[in-house]
């Protein structure tokens, strides 16, 4: 089997970063003067830039939105970007964690090549100085879970903030959200404060959010890419990343959010006894190390309820429907500015959530509810809209599609393949496989090194090294991933040859980002 991907461009040698300091933060979201070159056009002589707006979610699984066809999410703003954008409806990330996932986004390159293969692993090489150097002013509000987190990440201007909660002892480093609440005599939810809860075990990590409304996490970032947005006073196109903390765990919508769910039910995946005994040793360890470590506030229950899991479900929906009253302000913010027409939009998730499905809790596996996740590009004056793009792509795709619509070079030796030809409508066959992975944690147990997807458009197959065995499943036959093919004799020939292209893969990826260390030669 052949590796086959969207294109085989090879991007010039990277020059290093200027060396832009970091503008400083003032009351009003206001932002120290850049050396930026003005490319928006003079007498008509240069083609104006489109400004871009990408949003990213943490843990927002691609069933989340109404208008791709599910019962249930309240969501009229993503779905107006589904029915006017383009959505790719297969897009899988490249690491079911935060962490790598994004550090993939941000540079091109796989976790395998940069080294960033879980949370918590070294970060801040990004393509985002590539854009300042075609014209663009970068801007940060909200989370990029670099490590270390406060680092530049090659962005003009950052407003961070990160996750939701943290152990007390871990709280050392203060985002923005934390000096806000600071200032209003209040801290982050402290997990060891949650732990005293009466519901505590029961919840599921979902906990309704009990301090002012507007120092919610999502309100409080929504907030401030509505102000950075309103206050932009530039002549140059901007590229601004939008990171909200939500829906990841702890799941708190506030309350109002949470009535208007009060009385749905979802459409659960049956948890079923013959699927949890055919899980391989790697994920019998990780829902065991769950029910002992509560990851986020989630104490994960092995063998949870029904009302329990519809429960959990409201309160991640409704935190998903908070982020998305934030878009439609977004949205409007660039209208009555007069920047939407020239605007391109790019909504997606980092990885999605297990949510109890496959008595799995949040991400660090392969199934289809943490890999997949939306992918919408929004830009009807540019692209047209109304189109669903079913072929496979990877999440770090949308990081080139952004150079490419900018016009900027991507890091030597990308392993990422631009959509735009997609978006223009060209012929397009996707890939035609995709590949996800993840490093050892603790949260994987005592055996796996590594865990790796591939997957076609018939099959899925999961790899752990230091595991004797692994996943494969029909997608055809089984597309909710409930029967486990590793030990059937009658797919052996097709278990071979998936490892197989995971070896093709990893050589090919080898030669193709060999470029990346031509600086150190």
């Amino acid at each position: 089997m052949r590796l086959s991907t969207v294109s085989r461009w090879r991007p010039t040698l990277f020059d290093p970063s200027n060396g832009r300091r970091r503008p400083s933060f003032v009351e009003g979201l206001e932002e120290a003067p850049g050396q930026s070159k003005n490319l928006c056009g003079v007498n008509g002589e240069v083609p104006r830039k489109p400004n871009i707006v990408l949003i990213v979610t943490d843990q927002q699984r691609y069933d989340t939105i109404a208008a791709l066809g599910f019962e249930g999410p309240i969501t009229p703003n993503l779905d107006r970007l589904v029915r006017e954008g383009i959505s790719f409806d297969n897009c899988f990330v490249n690491a079911p964690a935060c962490g790598p996932a994004r550090g993939a986004m941000f540079s091109g390159y796989w976790p395998h090549t940069s080294g960033n293969l879980k949370n918590g692993d070294p970060w801040q090489q990004t393509w985002v100085g590539n854009l300042g150097k075609v014209g663009y002013h970068t801007a940060n509000v909200g989370k990029m879970h670099f490590t270390p987190y406060d680092a530049q990440g090659g962005f003009d201007f950052r407003f961070n903030v990160e996750n939701k909660q943290r152990f007390r002892q871990w709280r050392a480093y203060q985002d923005e959200w934390d000096k806000e609440l600071a200032r209003r005599g209040m801290t982050k939810y402290q997990r060891e404060d949650l732990e005293k809860r009466s519901d505590y075990w029961i919840s599921l990590g979902a906990f309704a959010w009990e301090k002012d409304p507007d120092m919610h996490p999502d309100n409080f970032l929504g907030k401030a890419a509505v102000d950075w947005i309103e206050n932009y006073s530039r002549s140059d196109p901007f590229f601004l990343c939008i990171g909200f903390p939500g829906p990841h765990p702890p799941y708190d919508p506030t309350p109002d959010w949470l009535d208007r769910y009060s009385e749905t039910e979802f459409d659960l995946l049956p948890l079923q006894i013959k699927e949890y005994i055919q899980h391989p040793r790697t994920l019998i360890d990780m829902a065991e190390h769950n029910t002992q470590v509560a990851h986020d506030s989630i104490q994960f229950v092995t063998f949870p309820n029904e009302s329990h899991r519809q429960r959990q479900r409201r309160f991640y929906m409704a935190n998903v429907s908070m982020v998305d009253a934030w878009i439609g302000r977004i949205r409007a913010s660039l209208e009555s500015r007069g920047l939407l027409e020239n605007t391109v939009i790019v909504f997606t998730s980092d990885h999605g959530d297990s949510l109890t499905d496959h008595f799995c809790s949040q991400k660090w596996t392969m199934y289809d509810q943490v890999v997949r996740v939306p992918a919408i590009v929004w830009a009807p004056q540019r692209y047209g809209g109304g189109r669903r793009i079913a072929e496979q792509v990877q999440w770090f795709d949308l990081g080139a599609t952004v150079l490419d619509i900018a016009g900027a070079e991507a890091l030597p030796g990308s392993e990422a393949d631009s959509l735009l030809p997609a978006l223009a409508g060209a012929e397009f066959a996707g890939r035609e496989y995709v590949f996800s992975e993840h490093g050892r944690e603790d949260v994987m147990g005592l055996y796996c090194e590594h865990m790796t997807m591939v997957r076609s458009k018939d099959y899925k197959l999961v790899h752990f090294l230091g595991d004797d065995r692994g996943q494969l499943f029909d997608l055809n036959e089984d597309p909710q991933e409930l029967f486990n093919l590793w030990d059937d004799p009658s797919h052996r020939q097709t278990r071979t040859e998936l490892i197989g292209v995971i070896g093709d893969w990893l050589v090919e990826s080898s030669y193709r980002s060999s470029p990346r260390a031509d600086a150190w030669r």
